[in-house]
Order: C-alpha cells, then sequence, then structure tokens
C-alpha cells in the first residue's frame, strides 16, 4: 500500500496596507479662539476616518482622542499618522467624506506647504508605523521625489512595486512597548 501525499493549500499572507503621515504648521496654539472652528472637527473627523471603508488604525496619544497633543515634528506642527486598506480607500475618505470640508479650510488653520507635507508608503499587515517612521518617509519623499519608499498620490506605486524594492521596506523592531502612543485598531492592526 502506498501513501498519497496530498498537498494542504497555505493560506495567502494577508496584503500589505498603506500608510499615511500627513503634517500642518499651525498658525495659533490649539487653544486660540481662531482654532475653534477646527478643534470642533477634530471628533466628527476622527469618528468618519474610524467608521470609514477601508479603514485599518490611527495614531492616537495615549489619554487623548487624537494625536494633536503628539508634537514629533516640531511645537506647531500636529501630525495624523494612519494606515488604511488600500489607496482608494484613503482617497475616499480624504476626498469624499466630511473631512473635505477641513481641507477646503486648511488655509484659516495652517500655514501653507512649500514643501511636501503627505507622504504614502506600503506596510505589511499588521505593522504600525511609528511617527518617526514616517517622519523619516516624509524626510526622503522631500530630499529624493517620490519612490516606492515614499510617495503621493500624484506619484503613486502598487505594493508589488514597493516589494520589488528592498529600500522600501519597513524597519523591523520589537513590538511597542505599552507606554508609547495608543493606537486606535480596527481589523487586523495588531502590533507585531
Amino acid at each position: 500500500m502506498t501513501a498519497s501525499t496530498h498537498a494542504v493549500p497555505r493560506p495567502l499572507p494577508p496584503p500589505p496596507r498603506l500608510a499615511q503621515l500627513n503634517v500642518a504648521t499651525l498658525l495659533h496654539p490649539l487653544d486660540d479662539p481662531r482654532m475653534a472652528p477646527f478643534v470642533e472637527m477634530l471628533d466628527p473627523v476622527n469618528a468618519a476616518a474610524d467608521g470609514a471603508p477601508g479603514f485599518v488604525w490611527r495614531l492616537v496619544e495615549e489619554g487623548a482622542a487624537d494625536a494633536t497633543g503628539l508634537r514629533p515634528a516640531g511645537e506647531n506642527v500636529i501630525v495624523t499618522l494612519s494606515v488604511w486598506e488600500s489607496r482608494e480607500a484613503l482617497w475616499d475618505f480624504a476626498y469624499r467624506s466630511g473631512h473635505l470640508e477641513a481641507m477646503r479650510r486648511r488655509r484659516e488653520w495652517f500655514e501653507r506647504h512649500v514643501e511636501a507635507h503627505l507622504v504614502l508608503w506600503w506596510v505589511p499587515a499588521g505593522h504600525l508605523p511609528t511617527a518617526a517612521e514616517g517622519l523619516e518617509r516624509l524626510s526622503d519623499l522631500r530630499a529624493h521625489g517620490p519612490s516606492p519608499r515614499a510617495f503621493t498620490f500624484v506619484s503613486s506605486y502598487s505594493a508589488p512595486e514597493a516589494a520589488a524594492d528592498p529600500r522600501a521596506l519597513p524597519p523591523s523592531r520589537p513590538a511597542r512597548a505599552a507606554h508609547d502612543a495608543r493606537a486606535t485598531p480596527s481589523g487586523d492592526s495588531a502590533p507585531v
């Protein structure tokens, strides 16, 4: 009697996710009355992001509802760092939701950008990027222009293009310590 072997199909790894970092230089401190309309938009816009199709995760300061208290890029610069299932999911949230109203009014609250302020890059499913990682990608984009490592909506690269470029891979690091900024998870966003 001969034994037959059956190949057991291996499950495919989850697809890469799109990380994004956006920086904005404040015209006034957040507690200034001129910033009140922006501050009032924070909770509804963040809730819309959290519930948006394709949303995975966003950086949130520990004990807060958002990341506006974190200032890794300077005292007057706020950051938004998030992860999405796809470029299309992020685009739809950014340009086809209530977030668009905040973008239309950004000149009321933020300095005009003279260099890149948004960077996109692909990360493995489950990877939660740090603000330092995002700022490094933004610096790369500013210094070298778009590449599979750091790009924009206009100069986008696919996940396979990024996978083919070893510079595009995120640095390996141990799981985040409990004292790091709290994450707002959704879906497969458990830290690795």
